[in-house]
């Protein structure tokens, strides 16, 4: 799963994140822990909105490029802006559009939780991580 959102600038940003949980069905709420050192801790703080684009199995790469240490992690990759300005990474699963709705302090972490405003999926396996490692539904 990578999270993406633009700063004040516009400017996009993104970051592998491990676990998102769904938290309700009516309303459509998920929620994701951010460490507060992570790049996009600050960003998501200050923007509302950020997409959540759940990756297809081929794209360990791309997760691999979003998790370590990169200056232009968006050069060479595709996306497209959603309606509202969201970026969406090609080839993902399915992609969420989320607004922030209320942020918990949790230790070292933020836990945000956001309410999906909007969203599309498509059939593929899907990449998993698991036990420190990528894999793939059989």
């Amino acid at each position: 799963m990578v999270l993406t959102a633009n700063d004040i600038e516009g400017r996009p940003h993104g970051m592998t994140v491990n676990s998102l949980t769904s938290v309700s069905l009516v309303p459509p709420l998920l929620l994701v822990c951010i460490d507060h050192q992570a790049t996009m801790h600050d960003i998501l703080l200050a923007e509302r909105r950020f997409a959540a684009n759940m990756l297809s199995a081929p794209q360990e790469a791309l997760a691999r490029r979003f998790a370590g240490k990169h200056d232009h992690r968006f050069d060479g990759i595709g996306y497209r802006l959603s309606e509202s300005g969201l970026v969406l990474l090609d080839g993902a699963l399915a992609h969420l559009e989320c607004e922030r709705e209320v942020v918990h302090p949790a230790g070292d972490h933020s836990v945000i939780v956001a309410r999906v405003v909007g969203g599309r999926a498509v059939d593929g396996r899907p990449l998993l991580y698991y036990r420190g490692g990528y894999a793939v539904l059989g």
